[in-house]
C-alpha cells in the first residue's frame, strides 16, 4: 500500500495512523531548547564583558605610556638628619617619569640602605605628586669607641635599637661641615657611653654586637622615671660593672640590665631621702643597696 508521512501522522492508503510521543520526550526537548537559549545569552554577556575589559586595558595602556600623570613634584617628609645631597644620592626619579610608571619599591629599598632610615613609604598623589614619608632612627647615645691604635676614641652615634648610625667627625672639618646640624645637636644632648673595651668595632648600618654597649643601651632604654633624664654618661667596661653618672655628679653602680625599674625606684628613694648628700649608690644587688655620702 502507498504510504506518506504528514506532520506527526502516517498515512497508509486511505487510513491515517498517528505516532505517539511521550510526555518525557516533550519535556526533554523543551529543556534542551531552554539550555540552548541560556547558553547563547551567556555567550552574549561574556562577549560584552570581554569587550569592556579590552577597552579598559587599552585605556590603561594609553595612560601608562602617556605623560598624563607626569611627576612634577617629589615631597619628602620626616627627614631630619639627612642632607639634600644625601637624598639626591638615594632618591632618583628620572625626568619625564609618571606616577603610573615610577618604581616606588626601588625608591624605598634605596632609602632603607641608609642607616638613619628606619622605615619609608612612597605614595602616589594624583595627578602629579610623589610623596615619600621617611621615619628616621634617633640618636639614643654617643659611644666612645677606641681607635685601632688604642690612643684615642672615636664618637659613634647609635640608635635605641642598637644600629650604628655613623662616626661623628669633628664639626670643624670639611666632612663635619657637610653634615646636617641636627646630628651635632642630638649628639650634644645624648648621653655618652664611655670606657668601652678595646676591640669594640663599629660599622655604619650594622647592629652593635658588643654586650657591654648593648647592656648600657638596655639600661637607659628601660628606664621610665626621672632618673633617665638625669643620666649623663654610662661607663660600659663590662656588664657587671656598668656605672651611671648623673648630671649632679652622683655615680650609680647599676650592673646588668636586670630589675631596671626596681633599681630606679631604690635610687630615686635614696636621692629623695638624702637631698644633696649622696655621692655614690650601689644597686647591683637591688635588695641590698648601699650608698655613700659626700
Amino acid at each position: 500500500m502507498p504510504r506518506s508521512v504528514q506532520g506527526g501522522r502516517t498515512v497508509e492508503g486511505g487510513s491515517v495512523r498517528y505516532r505517539s510521543r511521550s510526555v518525557g520526550d516533550i519535556e526533554r526537548a523543551s529543556r534542551a531548547e531552554r539550555a540552548r537559549a541560556s547558553y547563547h545569552r551567556h555567550l552574549a554577556k561574556l562577549g560584552i564583558v570581554l569587550g569592556a575589559i579590552a577597552v579598559l586595558l587599552a585605556c590603561a595602556a594609553v595612560l601608562y605610556f602617556s605623560s598624563v600623570f607626569s611627576i612634577d613634584e617629589v615631597k619628602v617628609e620626616g627627614v631630619e638628619h639627612l642632607t639634600q645631597s644625601d637624598l639626591q644620592a638615594l632618591v632618583s626619579v628620572p625626568e619625564g617619569e609618571t606616577l603610573l610608571r615610577v618604581d616606588t619599591k626601588a625608591i624605598e629599598d634605596s632609602l632603607l640602605r641608609d642607616a638613619w632610615v628606619k622605615s619609608v613609604s612612597c605614595n602616589r598623589i594624583f595627578p602629579h605628586t610623589l610623596q615619600i614619608v621617611v621615619t628616621e632612627r634617633t640618636v639614643a647615645a654617643v659611644v666612645e669607641v677606641p681607635t685601632s691604635d688604642a690612643k684615642s676614641t672615636q664618637p659613634w652615634a647609635i640608635s635605641s635599637d642598637g644600629m650604628w648610625l655613623m662616626a661623628i667627625p669633628d664639626q670643624d672639618t670639611q666632612l663635619g661641615q657637610s653634615l646636617n646640624q641636627r646630628i651635632y645637636d642630638d649628639a650634644q644632648n645624648a648621653l655618652h657611653i664611655t670606657d668601652v673595651p678595646y676591640g669594640t668595632s663599629a660599622e655604619t648600618g650594622t647592629k652593635c654586637t658588643d654586650e657591654n654597649v648593648n647592656n648600657a643601651l638596655a639600661i637607659v632604654s628601660g628606664m621610665t622615671t626621672d632618673l633617665a633624664n638625669q643620666v649623663k654618661t654610662v661607663s660600659a667596661t663590662d656588664a657587671e660593672s656598668t656605672k651611671l653618672t648623673l648630671e649632679s655628679g652622683v655615680e650609680i653602680a647599676f650592673g646588668p640590665a636586670q630589675s631596671i625599674r626596681e633599681k630606679e625606684r631604690v635610687c630615686l628613694q635614696i636621692l629623695n631621702d638624702n637631698p644633696g648628700k649622696v655621692a655614690y649608690i650601689n644597686v647591683r644587688v637591688v635588695d641590698r643597696p648601699t650608698w655613700r655620702s659626700l
